[in-house]
C-alpha cells in the first residue's frame, strides 16, 4: 500500500450537486477522509439525477467515491449538534448550500472562524457571498449562458450548452487548490484561511481568452462548430470514407509542411491570402475548399498517416464509445473497478500522477451507510442511535 499524501486530513463537507462533490473527492482520492453530510430522506439530490449505472446515478458515482455518508436534519438542534462534533475534528469544511443558507446556520466562514480557529472553510456559491446577485440561484447552465460561453458554442445561428458541468467542475477544481493552498498556508503559518469560489468567476477565468479578444477585438469570436475561432485551419473535416478527423496547424512551420506535404500544393505557403496565421482565420472558407477537397481523395487511415508524417497533430473524432474504448487509456492501465451500491464499476484514475502513491478508489456510499459508525466515535450508543433515527434526526 502506497502512501496517502492527505492521509490524517478530515473534511467535513454539507455537499450536493457537482462542484463541492467534485472538489471533496479529489480530497478523498489523495486519502483524506471525507465526512458527506446528506440529508435523512432521500440524501444528496444528485443521487437521482439518473439511474444508469447499477440503478446509481452516473453523475452521483463518479463524484463520491471513498466518502463516509451520514444522515442529518441539520434543521434540528440535535442534527446540528451532532454537525458541531464532527466539525470540532475536522480540517476542513465545505459546503455549497443554497444563497444564504450557510449564514442562517452559522456555518458561513466568519461563524466558524469564531468557533474552530483551525478549520479550513471552503464556500461554494453561484455568485459570491457578496455583490448584488449574493442571493440568487444559480446551476451549470446558466452559468454557462452568463459568462457568454453558449454563444461561442454551437453552429452557425444555433447556440449551444457545453455537454458537460464546465461551470460546476471549474469551480470544483478551484476549490480543490484553494483547500490545498489553504493546508499548506496552515501548516507553515499556523493560520486558517478561508476559501471562497464562485461558479461564475470559475468560469469567467476560463472564458479570459474570447473575452480579451472581444473587448479589444472589436467582435467575439464567430460560432463555427469544430472549427477554432481564431486559428486555421484547425476543426474537422470529412475524408472520403465519411469519417471525420480533425486537425489543427499552429506554426508556420507546419504550415509549411501541410502545404508541401499534405495539400500539395507548396504555392499556398506564400499566398498572400494565407501566408500569415490571421490572413488563414481571414479567409477560413477559401482555405477549407481547398483542405476539403484534399480530404475528399483519401479515406480516414491515410489522412490521417500522411497528416503524421508531416508532423501534424491530427486525430479522429470520436463518440463515447470511441473515448471508453481509446487506446492510451487501456495501454497505461487508467481503469480500476470500484464497488458501488449495486454493484461494481470501471472508473478512471485520477488525471495527476503523484511518484511513490497511489489515488485512494474505495466506494461510493448508499445514503448514510456510515451514520452508526460515525456516530459510535463520537461517542454515542446504539439506543442513543435509535433514539436519533426514531425521531428523524438521522
Amino acid at each position: 500500500m502506497t502512501e496517502l499524501l492527505l492521509s490524517g486530513i478530515t473534511v467535513v463537507s454539507v455537499e450536493q450537486a457537482v462542484a463541492a462533490p467534485f472538489a471533496t473527492r479529489q480530497l478523498a482520492d489523495l486519502g483524506a477522509r471525507v465526512i458527506k453530510v446528506e440529508r435523512p430522506e432521500g440524501g444528496d439530490f444528485a443521487r437521482r439525477y439518473d439511474t444508469t449505472v447499477h440503478g446509481q446515478s452516473s453523475y452521483f458515482v463518479w463524484l463520491n467515491r471513498s466518502k463516509e455518508s451520514v444522515t442529518l436534519d441539520l434543521k434540528s438542534a440535535r442534527g446540528r449538534d451532532i454537525l458541531e462534533q464532527l466539525l470540532a475534528e475536522a480540517d476542513v469544511f465545505v459546503q455549497n448550500l443554497g444563497p444564504g443558507a450557510a449564514a442562517r446556520l452559522g456555518l458561513d466562514a466568519t461563524s466558524l472562524a469564531e468557533r474552530y480557529t483551525s478549520l479550513i472553510p471552503c464556500s461554494i456559491s453561484g455568485y459570491g457571498s457578496s455583490g448584488p446577485w449574493a442571493d440568487r440561484k444559480a446551476y451549470d447552465l446558466i452559468v454557462q449562458c452568463q459568462t457568454g460561453l453558449v454563444s461561442l458554442t454551437g453552429t452557425g445561428r444555433d447556440a449551444a450548452r457545453v455537454g458537460i458541468s464546465i461551470a460546476d467542475i471549474a469551480a470544483g477544481m478551484y476549490a480543490h487548490a484553494g483547500i490545498l493552498t489553504s493546508l499548506y498556508a496552515r501548516a507553515t503559518t499556523g493560520v486558517a484561511r478561508a476559501v471562497e469560489v464562485s461558479l461564475l468567476e470559475a468560469l469567467a477565468e476560463w472564458m479570459s481568452q474570447p473575452a480579451y479578444y472581444t473587448r479589444y477585438g472589436g467582435t467575439q469570436p464567430p460560432r463555427i462548430g469544430t472549427q477554432h475561432a481564431t486559428i486555421a485551419p484547425y476543426g474537422a473535416y470529412t475524408a472520403a470514407d465519411g469519417k471525420d478527423v480533425l486537425f489543427s496547424v499552429q506554426s508556420e512551420h507546419e504550415w509549411v509542411a501541410l502545404c508541401e506535404q499534405f495539400l500539395e500544393r507548396p504555392n499556398l505557403v506564400t499566398d498572400p491570402r494565407f501566408a500569415t496565421g490571421p490572413g488563414r482565420v481571414a479567409h477560413r472558407d477559401e482555405l477549407n475548399m481547398i483542405v476539403s477537397e484534399r480530404f475528399r481523395r483519401s479515406d480516414s487511415r491515410q489522412v490521417m498517416e500522411l497528416l503524421d508524417q508531416a508532423g501534424i497533430a491530427n486525430a479522429g473524432v470520436n463518440d463515447i464509445e470511441g473515448f471508453l474504448a481509446h487506446p492510451v487509456l487501456s495501454a497505461r492501465n487508467r481503469w480500476r473497478q470500484v464497488q458501488i451500491p449495486g454493484g461494481v464499476m470501471s472508473a478512471l484514475l485520477p488525471p495527476v500522477d503523484l511518484h511513490g502513491t497511489s489515488p485512494r478508489m474505495d466506494a461510493v456510499p448508499s445514503t448514510g451507510e456510515h451514520t452508526d459508525k460515525i456516530l459510535a466515535e463520537l461517542g454515542y450508543d446504539a439506543a442513543g442511535i435509535d433514539a436519533l433515527r426514531a425521531d428523524g434526526v438521522i
